[in-house]
């Protein structure tokens, strides 16, 4: 979780912030700003926001001082949730007590699946067109590497690569009994080969 910016949510974060400090001193013994310590900061917010909404002439002054009484609330609660999920070892529940939860890892992108249904549907002296249908589990795929290997030889051959799921290649070896292979790529990785399709150009 961000601290919040919008000052409605930053109260209601405060309020929670007092009320899981006073309710749980098992949990959090030794907060850098106690709950009375920020309650007396909370107040004196209170008070200046009272006196900005009070005396619009003075409005100006009174934001300011407002907004500075706020950004040391701010401080101190930053520096008891960061206290707090030390203490906790960012454990949810816990953190929970005072209105916050521990930081979330950005999800990590995955290598694409398998890449189906791989078919040769034209084909000529020198060239084929192959198509096929993208993975349906894993990342998303970026790109489509197309391969292929010549008789019975277990080595791959990369023959080109294709942004969509169909590709015509060309100035491939004639006369020899082809196979190729399909496999779909991101940043990630690389997924699982498609089935093999089979060919003599």
């Amino acid at each position: 979780m961000r601290f919040p910016k919008a000052e409605p949510k930053i109260v209601s974060l405060i309020h929670e912030i007092i009320a899981g400090l006073e309710a749980h001193p098992d949990l959090f013994p030794n907060p850098p700003v106690s709950a009375e310590d920020l309650r007396k900061q909370f107040n004196t917010y209170l008070k200046s926001a009272d006196t900005a909404n009070q005396k619009q002439a003075e409005a100006k002054h009174a934001v300011e001082e407002k907004n500075h009484d706020l950004d040391a609330a701010v401080e101190s609660g930053k520096m008891i949730l960061r206290y707090a999920e030390t203490t906790t070892h960012s454990d949810d529940a816990a953190l929970n007590y005072l209105g916050w939860g521990a930081h979330r890892e950005p999800s990590r992108l995955k290598s694409p699946g398998q890449t189906r249904h791989l078919e040769a549907p034209r084909q000529g002296d020198g060239w084929i067109a192959l198509d096929w249908k993208q993975p349906d589990e894993g990342g998303k795929a970026a790109a489509y590497k197309i391969q292929r290997r010549e008789g019975d030889s277990e080595t791959w051959l990369d023959a080109g690569m294709a942004m969509d799921t169909e590709v015509t290649l060309t100035n491939q070896p004639r006369g020899a009994r082809l196979e190729f292979r399909v496999v779909a790529v991101n940043k990630a990785g690389e997924g699982e080969p498609s089935n093999g399709v089979l060919a003599t150009l």
